[in-house]
């Protein structure tokens, strides 16, 4: 039975690849920071772990976790979006910065350096859930600055692990998932997050047509860097 490990598992996106997976019958371990969002989870029949990805140890510790479990795919859906700035001028610092990038970018750093070497013995794959407000090939705009640049160093991130674990069996893949209908997109985002997440899931199916080291939305075309 194929295994998965959903970080960032409380809601919307992670949310959904968790109900999905757990209807084609793979085991599944989620994590969450609500205990609330634990019971959900369990219910749909995920083993759930309360985790901070902010916190060093508690990464450290869902990385035994994980390399104990050996899952055949990972996915690295925890983010923030921060202020919703529409100016350079305006991005915030402090705290708020802080958090934004610690969530989006020092811990998806962390999660590789924890989970890349056992799930490349594994031929697994490792997924970040980035966003075409990322791509700085495709960029338009100046809204959303502070997440749009943490999401390009998401990026990086993920390239930086192709790169280093490619060869040794490890397929990473980054991800766009749409405008979706969530807490964080909206009620007037374009795509339900049950088509996003299956189309998401398509692309993962299928490592020959989507290969490691790509950024691919959730319909399957690739995005530019």
């Amino acid at each position: 039975m194929p295994a998965a490990l959903i970080v960032g598992a409380s809601r919307g996106i992670g949310l959904e690849f968790v109900r999905q997976y757990r209807a084609e019958g793979w085991n599944v371990t989620a994590t969450h920071r609500d205990p609330a969002a634990g019971e959900r989870l369990r219910a749909l029949g995920a083993t759930p772990i309360q985790v901070d990805v902010r916190e060093d140890a508690q990464l450290a510790r869902l990385g035994r976790t994980a390399a104990a479990a050996a899952p055949d795919l990972a996915l690295v859906n925890a983010g923030v979006y921060g202020s919703r700035t529409t100016s350079l001028a305006s991005v915030p610092q402090g705290d708020e910065f802080d958090s934004v990038m610690r969530t989006n970018v020092l811990a998806p750093m962390r999660l590789v350096a924890a989970l890349a070497a056992p799930l490349a013995a594994r031929g697994a794959t490792l997924g970040f859930m980035s966003s075409r407000m990322g791509s700085i090939a495709e960029t338009s705009a100046f809204n959303g600055a502070l997440y749009r640049v943490s999401k390009t160093a998401l990026n990086m991130v993920a390239r930086l692990a192709h790169n280093e674990y490619g060869t040794k069996g490890l397929r990473v893949l980054s991800f766009h998932p749409g405008w979706v209908r969530t807490d964080m997109g909206g009620a007037n985002a374009d795509v339900e997050v049950r088509d996003s997440v299956a189309g998401l899931r398509a692309v993962i199916a299928d490592p020959l047509r989507y290969p490691g080291g790509g950024f691919f939305d959730y319909r399957g075309a690739a995005i530019a860097w």
